[in-house]
């Protein structure tokens, strides 16, 4: 059976091409359930994504799952809205190797279905990247508010710990860059040995490139394998690694 023909066969157990589903572990907070939507009797609602910018953040941690989800677009009847957002409202940043990048939209989780938290600067500890923001505080404190029913949060690579300084990640299935995961097990958070953790309102990926595999792994849940598969085609990437999931999920498409 060829690859593709395996993502299709797996969506029912709700993994990946070489995904493996488990039992979920205890959690702190129970992820929401996902069930088939009811059928639409008018246009779809759009799809509204949020990638969180902060002084120091990795670019290609941000970069990856900001085109991967804007270009879904073209794959799907549904619209989709991706946004920079920064916690300090529309302002200039300058990520981790200089480039300067503007957040035009102000921070509000309660417009966004998905938001999605890039890491950068783990392995310094001085200003700036996560560890300035850990000590801060604001940010933290700012995405343990947002979380509500139908927002998914998502993080990659250290973005990951900045969820953990927040206590979202704390008795849940999650992983992050595996030179952080000690510290995000030491924190509460139940790490598994995956490329990508799915566990509900909770999505966790791993290292710097994981972010295209996240992204595309949201499109898949959201959108649907055909969404999927076609941003893969136009990006010449093929999703890699295992993806954990808590539960079975849904195919909308």
């Amino acid at each position: 059976m060829n690859r593709r023909a395996l993502l299709r066969s797996a969506t029912a157990l709700g993994a990946a091409g070489l995904a493996t589903g488990v039992t979920a572990a205890p959690a702190a907070a129970a992820p929401a359930a996902r069930t088939a939507p009811p059928p639409a009797s008018g246009p779809r609602a759009p799809l509204r994504a949020h990638v969180v910018l902060f002084q120091g953040v990795e670019e290609l941690d941000l970069a990856a799952p900001y085109e991967v989800l804007s270009a879904s677009g073209h794959f799907t009847d549904r619209d989709v809205e991706v946004r920079y957002v920064a916690l300090d409202g529309p302002r200039t940043i300058t990520a981790a190797f200089g480039t300067r990048l503007r957040a035009e939209h102000r921070w509000a989780p309660e417009e966004a279905d998905l938001l999605v938290v890039p890491g950068g600067g783990y392995a310094r500890r001085e200003d700036p990247g996560v560890w300035a923001e850990i000590r801060r505080g604001a940010l933290p404190r700012a995405l343990a508010a947002a979380r509500r029913p139908g927002l998914t949060v998502a993080g990659l690579c250290t973005g990951v710990m900045l969820l953990s300084a927040a206590g979202v990640t704390r008795g849940r299935p999650c992983t992050t860059h595996h030179r952080a995961q000690p510290d995000l097990v030491e924190q509460g958070g139940v790490l598994k040995k995956a490329r990508v953790v799915d566990d509900g309102d909770l999505v966790t990926a791993g290292g710097v490139t994981s972010g295209l595999d996240l992204a595309l792994w949201l499109v898949r849940r959201e959108l649907g394998v055909d969404a999927a598969l076609g941003l893969e085609s136009m990006l010449e990437y093929e999703a890699r690694g295992t993806v954990w999931t808590a539960q079975a999920l849904s195919d909308p498409s």
